[in-house]
């Protein structure tokens, strides 16, 4: 580091010339080489600061790269990691999973091995990447496009389901991005304004040499007024004691002496500067994770003083504090569900995005901070906002223009092929996470096995591995800490296996509990036939099971006949029990204009019921009213329903299997289209038999029991009902979600 500086810089030229010049002078030679608008150093300080940290701040010539939308530049000489020479491909990153020496992958059988024919004994066999980007699993797309960002400077929006990298990918970013041009930013009292104060960036690593500097310059200067002010007392109580011959009138002129003294002091200590954004320790470019913060954190504030006057208050550009906006200049603000900021602080966040700095002043009006505004500071960083997929309809227009203008757009995948690659991969996630922990034992193969069934299984497609990677590294974390109770060296498949148990959902507990509950009080109904009352299915959040009865009535009307369905339905299975009048309508000889239909969703509770997965459930338990057949209560169902009568795939096909198994069904009807997504677990297989089904036809032909009536009813079905999706695999998915109503 160099040592030849100015004044500002280090205390070693003021310590050797002992000088009493005035700070207030001092301080403007130095902003005479300062660039008030942006903070760079002019070229005599430059020549000063070039091998402190970062380099200097200077507007030199640029490489031969672009620049982004704020004027940021690039290297094309230093790769993403910010070594020289040719930067890693995409294809490079992550894609390999290393092993330690004399660990083989058996490629032959690696389609058929759980672990992709990764030969090892435990995860500790399993070398882990050092940067994040490289430990991105799944989410090809998004690390490409982090990857291009980071070299390019470039916004980036990420919208998909919690849990599956967003915060790790923005984090990897900021890994990215050169560490060359860090900056610290000062701020010093204006003595022209002070509601004013002047705004400094100077290299990382310098802003803490100048506050020494100004600091030991102060010391200095408060030393010899120390000095006068006793050697003036000393004269004056002398002269009281000597010559006016009186001691209290000597006594009393050295206080006020003593608390002049004390007040000026003030004016002293006011040219230390502020130093707002400190850098000096800084490895990489700052990451700072502004979720949820509000104004004053986001944008910075002034601190309200309530000394405001009398010599007792504190100095303006003492009282200012950074947002994560200036805290993120030269890296990355990572801002997650962007539709909770305030829309005038998404305007406010905008500007600082477009101008690339942005002055602090307080954010409460009726604060004294209100009256203080800062110059423009630096905010130069690369935003990464993320979100849920409402987070869109609550964000401000403008501001995602801005971010689509000038940057990406990615929306995170939930699922991903399962493939040989992909499983060796997802062993590698599970040495991460014992590694990112710290304190739980290595899995043996066993436990790595049973983890990526739970990934399969979670993912609730044929064939794919699930990408929510946060509930998926609970799992491991609950795993690992069973076994490092029990002081254990090595966590093992059955550890797995009860924490999949002690790490159930809270939806899935309630509907453990509701099913016991319905147990006691003979609610559940499981064996014997009963009309108009069917076994439905629904899932509450996204991987709870539950049995809901639905039960149905015929009455007659007293005015027009109609459709009447409680159970706190919401709207998209109001529509679905109007689908199935349709198909009630046409096939029935009972003329419904004279009659109502009463449907009721047994014990939905209060959430109500959402979606449209009980359509086959309501269309059964009405026709079985209708045609006075009782339905089979051995058998539960679950499946959508179209106005022709064909029966449509519906999520959660997995969790809906296993509840009914666990009520004591021996059948259960799903939809033909997911009949490849269920992956039920093993004590399960033999609990339950699984009908697939394509249209009500055959759904009534299992569910139904009375042969004549059931076969009669059945001919007058097989002549309406033809398929209309024949041959066809729709990919919709009702149930999916993160809803917490039955669906």
């Amino acid at each position: 580091m160099s040592n030849d500086t100015n004044v500002d810089d280090t205390p070693d030229d003021t310590a050797s010339e002992g000088s009493e010049e005035d700070p207030t002078e001092r301080q403007d030679d130095t902003w005479s080489d300062v660039d008030e608008t942006h903070g760079s150093t002019g070229s005599e300080e430059s020549d000063d600061w070039e091998d402190v940290g970062g380099g200097p701040v200077s507007d030199g010539p640029a490489d031969d790269f672009g620049s982004d939308a704020n004027g940021a530049t690039t290297d094309t000489d230093t790769d993403i990691d910010g070594t020289d020479g040719v930067g890693e491909t995409v294809d490079d990153l992550g894609s390999t999973v290393e092993v330690d020496p004399g660990v083989e992958v058996d490629e032959e059988n690696a389609e058929d091995d759980l672990l992709g024919g990764l030969k090892i004994d435990s995860t500790g066999d399993i070398e882990v990447p050092d940067r994040l980007v490289d430990q991105v699993i799944g989410q090809d797309e998004a690390r490409d496009i982090i990857i291009k960002a980071a070299k390019q400077r470039r916004h980036v929006m990420m919208i998909g389901s919690p849990g599956t990298g967003k915060s790790m990918l923005a984090k990897a970013m900021s890994q990215l991005l050169p560490k060359e041009d860090l900056q610290d930013v000062l701020v010093y009292h204006n003595p022209d304004d002070g509601n004013e104060p002047k705004v400094r960036t100077v290299p990382a690593g310098k802003g803490e040499q100048i506050i020494d500097a100004h600091k030991e310059e102060a010391r200095k200067r408060n030393q010899m007024r120390s000095i006068l002010m006793w050697i003036i007392i000393a004269i004056v109580i002398a002269y009281a004691l000597l010559v006016a011959g009186n001691i209290l009138l000597g006594i009393l002129a050295a206080g006020i002496i003593w608390l002049i003294f004390r007040y000026t002091s003030r004016g002293t200590d006011a040219m230390v500067p502020n130093m707002i954004v400190n850098n000096g320790d800084q490895r990489v470019a700052p990451f700072e994770d502004a979720t949820g913060a509000h104004a004053g954190a986001l944008l910075g504030d002034v601190r309200h003083d309530p000394f405001q006057s009398g010599g007792m208050e504190t100095p303006s550009h003492d009282r200012v504090e950074p947002g994560s906006i200036h805290q993120a200049n030269k890296g990355v603000l990572f801002v997650d569900e962007m539709n909770t900021l305030d829309i005038r602080t998404q305007q406010k966040l905008m500007t600082a995005i477009q101008e690339g700095e942005f002055a602090i002043t307080g954010q409460s009006e009726r604060s004294s901070g209100a009256m203080v505004q800062t110059e423009p500071v630096p905010c130069d960083f690369v935003m990464v906002a993320a979100g849920n997929l409402d987070a869109m309809e609550n964000m401000h227009p403008a501001l995602r223009s801005r971010i689509k203008g000038y940057g990406y757009e990615v929306y995170m995948e939930d699922t991903i092929e399962d493939t040989p690659e992909m499983r060796r991969k997802y062993a590698r996630f599970v040495a991460q996470e014992v590694e990112r922990d710290g304190r739980l034992p290595d899995f043996d193969r066993e436990a790595v096995e049973e983890v990526l069934l739970e990934a399969k299984r979670r993912s609730g497609r044929k064939n794919h591995l699930t990408l929510h990677f946060r509930s998926l590294g609970g799992l491991v974390r609950v795993a690992g800490d069973i076994a490092r109770a029990e002081d254990r060296d090595h966590t093992t498949r059955a550890d797995v296996l009860q924490a999949k148990e002690r790490s159930r959902s809270i939806e899935q507990q309630l509907a453990d509990d509701y099913i016991e509950r319905r147990k006691d009080y003979e609610l559940q109904v499981n064996e014997g036939g009963v009309e108009g009352r069917v076994n439905g299915l629904a899932v509450m959040g996204e991987d709870s099971g539950i049995m809901l009865p639905v039960m149905a009535e015929i009455a007659p009307a007293q005015g027009p006949g109609q459709v009447i369905a409680t159970g706190q339905l919401k709207e998209m299975a109001e529509e679905s029990v109007q689908n199935v009048s349709a198909i009630i309508k046409k096939f029935s000889d009972v003329n419904l204009s004279e009659k109502d239909v009463h449907i009721q969703f047994v014990q939905a509770g209060q959430q109500g019921v959402d979606g449209d997965s009980a359509s086959i459930t309501v269309a059964t338990a009405v026709i079985s009213a209708l045609e006075d057949i009782p339905v089979d209560q051995s058998v539960a169902m679950t499946g959508s329903l179209s106005v022709r009568g064909d029966v449509l795939p519906v999520g959660g096909v997995t969790h809906k299997i296993e509840a009914a198994a666990k009520a004591g069904c021996t059948k259960v009807i799903i939809p033909k289209a997911n009949e490849q997504d269920v992956m039920i677990e093993d004590e399960y297989k033999e609990m339950i038999e699984i009908i697939p089904c394509d249209n009500i036809s055959e759904v009534l032909e299992v569910a139904l029991m009375g042969e004549p009536e059931k076969d009669s009813l059945l001919d007058r079905l097989k002549s309406i009902t033809g398929s209309a999706f024949e041959g066809q695999v729709s990919p919709g998915s009702s149930a999916s979600g993160s809803n917490p109503s039955p669906q």
